[in-house]
Order: structure tokens, then sequence, then C-alpha cells
């Protein structure tokens, strides 16, 4: 397939662009400094990806580097931007609906706070003591459910180094909730109850960024099973609900 991506100097643009090599796919890197680019990657994939120098916020340079690609996705900016990360996330997505030789298929970082919370009609971003800034991801998601094009969005909770200690077979994909064994119990919990558990099992919801980004590009395809869904992550654990 025919990827770009957008912030691919970012922590975990910088992993789908080295994974996406390595699994054959033709990589396009969308970044502001190329020679950051070159110093990250040491050379292992030189001539390998087509690296685009352009602004990000630039809407026809976006336009442009749509043209002939399968899928986008979209790594750049972060929530302490606060209104340029709307402004990122939005002009991509436009562009997108705006190019004909652009396939569809649109993947957009988000975060676990995105998710549903078990039992409750919740999500994280929404409770008392998550960081305002966590809005903007809200806001994100809000204008992804507004197009028409095959989007998901990648919600891990804190995204570390790969552990090779972590057997393949542990990760657990969920799709719409909090992969996190809850009872039902905690729909009667007050908002700021219900925020401190969660804020005490944060550390079950970590995933290395490998893992995001391998998730994303192995599930590349239009009209996927993750099709205009919020994806979680986490390493399965033995413990019950209860």
């Amino acid at each position: 397939m025919k990827i770009v991506v957008f912030g691919a100097t970012g922590n975990t643009g910088k992993r789908v662009l080295a994974q996406g090599v390595r699994t054959g796919h033709e990589m396009t890197a969308f970044v502001r400094d190329p020679e950051k680019l070159h110093a990250q990657q040491e050379g292992r994939i030189a001539g390998q990806v087509t690296v685009i120098a352009q602004d990000i916020m630039d809407p026809e340079s976006v336009f442009a580097a749509l043209a002939h690609q399968d899928v986008a996705i979209l790594a750049a900016g972060h929530a302490g931007q606060g209104e340029t990360f709307v402004r990122i996330v939005d002009n991509i997505l436009s562009q997108c609906e705006r190019q004909p030789l652009f396939s569809g298929r649109v993947w957009m970082m988000g975060g676990a706070g995105l998710l549903d919370i078990p039992h409750t009609g919740l999500i994280g971003n929404d409770l008392p003591g998550f960081p305002p800034a966590f809005q903007y991801h809200n806001r994100n998601l809000e204008r992804l459910r507004r197009t028409g094009l095959d989007w998901s969005v990648m919600c891990p909770g804190t995204m570390v180094e790969s552990n090779a200690e972590v057997p393949l077979n542990r990760l657990h994909v969920t799709t719409e909730v909090l992969p996190l064994a809850l009872p039902e119990t905690i729909r009667e919990l007050s908002e700021a109850e219900l925020a401190g558990l969660l804020f005490s099992r944060l550390q079950e919801l970590d995933v290395s960024y490998e893992d995001a980004a391998n998730c994303m590009l192995n599930h590349a395809e239009l009209a996927g099973p993750f099709k205009g869904k919020r994806v979680g992550l986490a390493y399965r654990s033995e413990m019950p609900a209860n």
C-alpha cells in the first residue's frame, strides 16, 4: 500500500514509517525538517521513503501529498498545542476530502480518554481531573465523525518504549470501549470517584509505540473491522473484574 505519514518525526510517526518500510509498504513522510528525519532513521531506510518537506498548515501542500495515496496516518501535533492541533487535523482531513486521487483511509492518533468507560456512558476526557487540553482530542473526533472518509482513531494510554518481554499474543484490542476489566458496580460511582479509579489503573493501559504503529499498519485496508471506530490497546491481564 501507499501510505503517507503526517508527523513522521514524532514518537509515533517515526515508528510507523520504519515499520511500514520493513513490511513492504510504499511510505511517504510529510515533515517540516527532513534532516531530523534522516538523523532519526540513521540511514536505515534512506532511499526507501519519499520525503515531502512542507508546511502542514498549507492546504495545497497537503492536498498534493495525498495524491495516489491509499492511507493517511495523522501523527502530527498534540493536544498541548490547543487550537493549532485542531487546525492541523482539520486541514489534513479537509484535503483528504478534497483530493479525488486519495483512496480515503485515515488513521488518527487520539488517546484512551476518548474511549467509553464500560457500564457508564461516559468517556475519560470528560471526567474531573483529566487535563482540559484533552478536549481538543474530543473536537478532532467530532470532526472525523462529520466526514465521509473511512477513518479510525488509535486510542492508546501512555505509550512507552517497546518491551521484548511482553508476548505479542497478550495484546488486547478493543473498539469503542476502554480495554480494562471493570465491574458493573462502577456505574454507582460519582464522576470524581470514577476518575480516581481510572487514574489508579492508568498503568494497565501502557502500550509500546511499536504496537500502536503495527496495529494501524495491520488494519490499513478500506472497509475493515475498525472503520468508523475508536480503537483501544492494552496488554492482557489475568485479573478479572469483580
